[in-house]
């Protein structure tokens, strides 16, 4: 049996996909209602928490953007320039 061999287009894929897990995963924590029976301090906890996931989600999806664009360059030229930036994707134009 042959091992397979490690590709930087096969890994980024695998990491699209695993950071798409990983954005539903975020999405669902951040429907989950709140407990109406708890207050004060808690609650201001509970919040910031759903905030802070929703902060970390939106940079997960500007991160998976930038992989994305990465890996089509790497598709059609076989390599990543140095001086491409791969920052000023759609998700990114709206993230502010």
């Amino acid at each position: 049996m042959a091992k397979k061999e490690f590709t930087t287009i096969g890994a980024s894929e695998k990491l699209m996909k695993s950071m798409e897990v990983a954005i539903e995963n975020m999405i669902g924590e951040i429907r989950k209602p709140i407990d109406p029976e708890i207050g004060g301090t808690q609650r201001k906890a509970e919040l910031q928490s759903i905030k802070q996931t929703a902060v970390d989600c939106k940079e997960l999806i500007i991160e998976r953007q930038r992989l994305e664009q990465m890996v089509k360059d790497l598709k059609s030229s076989g390599e990543i320039s140095e001086e491409k930036d791969y920052g000023g994707g759609f998700a990114e134009r709206f993230s502010k």
